[in-house]
This record gives structure tokens, C-alpha cells and sequence, in this order.
């Protein structure tokens, strides 16, 4: 029997600190088999650090120099240990509980930090060990070139309150660093007179710019942000991390609810014939963060240890493996998510929880 030809798809990648790991394994799976080209990359903070490393390497070698540089980023993410903490690795693997404590602890500490003092207050250098990290791997004049796929890379403008999505022959460090700049962490990256904040505000991640500038229907969503928490959260840590959800997934819903309108649109035929050929049906399909996530607080965003990077990439690899065993025969005919009743409809995805 002949091999099927691998199936293009467009990739959105959400940011959320370090568990951005977890789509480092969704990409690792995707990248392992051929089942499936990248057509093209929208993503943000966290999620755009993983496009930039992951189109490098495609650009490098294909899908093996890919996951290789992929592998590389986050274990130097690991070795820097972004996340300012200071305990010991053996004693995170040797006691029970342990890592949830010094999770808590150093977010206690940034927390405290960021309520007395600004980021240009703490760290007036503007030194961020992401950068060098980034740029050790990544080789940006040579990404420029890349033709294997295509980046769409959102920050948020601080003046205007809108976002701004950098493409791949623009993009530097400089871009990815914008994207990723929460303000109570990191001042404001400036880029050609206009400074930016992380593009998580506007848009996590964008997903307009595939819809105009490429031709393929199926989009993958990998979430970080639970859409849906069952339980109403009381401690002060819980309400923190929930409106943090919240509100990172707002753009994310919004652009959804575009997508099912046209979708609704073209099913309905309310569209003259004049302008059906200007809309695309897109299949939406998705990897959703609510099993993966359910008992990580916020503060675990901050952790870079590398057994807990490795553990989240298995859980993506465990997830994307599913999604495809389920899903991937629906890729170019169908898409795999009801927009309404996982997305939209707040009672019909309470009660299907």
C-alpha cells in the first residue's frame, strides 16, 4: 500500500510561561511522524518561542533538525532556570509535595516584588536570560529565510491597545522577547519607536492572519489556558490564576466566534454567489489544556526545572498521540470541535463536563 502524502495544517500556539513545555511534546509528536506538513505558525509568548525554535530548525533540516532545536531551547530554558528559584533539583525529585511548595514560594516572591516595585525599578538593565537563550539557538537573520513555514508572531501595543502580528521575514529577537513581556515582569520592548507588551492581551494567539495569508483550512489550536474550571476558586492563589485564564483566552473566544459565524454563513447560504469565493471554511480542530492543567497553579508557570518540563513534554506527546489516533483521518474534510458547544455556549460546555 502506498504511504499516504503528509496533510498540511496551520498550527496556533498559545503562551503560558513554562508550560509551553506541554506544546514543545504536541509539537515532538507532530514533528516524530509524517502524518501531518506545518503550513503555518500564529503564536504568542510562550507559544512564540516554540514557533521561532520549531520553524528554525524546519528551515535547518526538516522535521528531525526541528525537534532537535526544540529540545536544545528548552533545556536551556531549564538551565537558566528562568523562574529565579533557588532550590535545589534533588530535593524537587526526593519529597513528596515538594515542587507545588517551591513553586508557591517563588511565585510568593515575584508576587511581592511586582506589588511594591516596577520591572524597571527591580531590573533597570532590562536583562532577560530568555534572550540569550533564544538567541543561542536560533540564528534570526538566517530564519528570516524560511520557506518551510510561515510565522505569525503577536505583541500588544502598550499606546494603542491593539495587536500587532510580525511575520517571518521581519522577525528577531526583539519580537519574540515583545510577545512575551508580561508588564508586571518585564519593561516594554520597543520596536521601530513603539513599545510592546505580551500579545496575550490581543490576541493568544491571533488567528486572523492564516485565514488571509494561506490557503490551508485546518487549523490546530494547542491551548495552555483551561477554557473551563469546574470548580469556583476561593483562595487567593485560585482567583489569581482563574482571572489570568480568563482573560488570556478572551481574544482567543472572540476570533472563535468569528469563525463559527462564517461557518454558519456559508452552511445557511446567506452569502451572495459574489462573495462565497472570499470566505474559507475553516476545520477548527484542537488540543485542549483542561486534563493537563487542572491541578497546576499559576505560580507552576514560573517553574523551568527540567523534570518538570520533560514531564509536561510527555503529556503533550501523550495528547497530540490521542488527537491524532482520533482525529487525524477529519484533517482536510471536517473539523473536530463543535465551536458552540466546546467554545461558546457556557451551558452546554458546563454540562458536558
Amino acid at each position: 500500500m502506498a504511504k499516504a502524502h503528509p496533510k498540511p495544517i496551520n498550527l496556533a500556539l498559545q503562551g503560558g510561561g513554562s508550560h509551553g513545555a506541554f506544546a514543545w511534546g504536541v509539537l515532538d509528536r507532530l514533528l516524530a511522524k509524517d502524518e501531518v506538513t506545518i503550513n503555518a505558525v500564529t503564536a504568542t509568548s510562550a507559544g512564540a518561542m516554540n514557533a521561532a525554535v520549531l520553524a528554525y530548525g524546519l528551515h535547518l533540516g526538516g522535521h528531525e533538525a526541528a525537534r532537535e532545536k526544540l529540545e536544545e531551547f528548552w533545556k536551556k530554558v531549564s538551565e537558566v532556570r528562568a523562574d529565579f528559584g533557588w532550590t535545589p533539583a534533588n530535593l524537587l525529585e526526593a519529597i513528596p509535595g515538594f515542587r507545588r511548595a517551591s513553586q508557591t514560594l517563588n511565585y510568593f516572591f515575584l508576587q511581592t516584588l511586582q506589588h511594591s516595585l516596577s520591572p524597571y525599578q527591580v531590573n533597570p538593565f532590562d536583562y532577560n536570560p530568555l534572550k540569550d537563550v533564544l538567541t543561542d539557538v536560533v540564528d534570526f537573520e538566517e530564519l528570516k529565510k524560511c520557506e518551510a513555514t510561515k510565522l505569525f508572531i503577536t505583541a500588544t501595543n502598550v499606546r494603542s491597545g491593539t495587536a500587532r502580528v510580525f511575520r517571518t521575514e521581519e522577525i528577531c529577537a526583539e519580537h519574540i522577547m515583545a510577545s512575551a513581556a508580561l508588564p508586571n515582569l518585564y519593561q516594554a520592548v520597543e520596536i521601530d519607536g513603539e513599545a510592546y507588551w505580551d500579545g496575550g492581551y490581543m490576541g493568544n494567539p491571533s488567528l486572523w492572519p492564516l485565514f488571509y495569508q494561506t490557503e490551508v483550512q485546518d487549523l490546530l489550536i494547542v491551548h495552555l489556558n483551561p477554557i473551563v474550571r469546574k470548580d469556583i476558586p476561593k483562595l487567593s492563589g485560585e482567583i489569581a490564576n482563574r482571572m489570568n485564564e480568563i482573560s488570556f483566552n478572551s481574544s482567543l473566544l472572540k476570533e472563535l466566534r468569528a469563525i463559527a459565524f462564517v461557518q454558519k454563513l456559508l452552511r445557511d447560504d446567506w452569502l451572495k454567489d459574489d462573495f462565497k469565493d472570499r470566505l474559507s471554511n475553516i476545520h477548527v480542530h484542537s488540543i485542549r489544556a483542561e486534563t493537563t492543567f487542572r491541578d497546576m497553579s499559576l505560580a507552576s508557570k514560573y517553574d523551568t526545572a527540567w523534570s518538570f518540563l520533560t514531564d509536561l513534554k510527555q503529556r503533550g506527546i501523550e495528547e497530540a498521540d490521542a488527537w491524532i489516533d482520533t482525529h487525524g483521518e477529519a484533517i482536510g474534510k471536517r473539523s473536530t470541535v463543535d465551536l458552540h458547544g466546546d467554545f461558546l455556549d457556557g451551558e452546554t460546555i458546563l454540562k458536558a463536563q
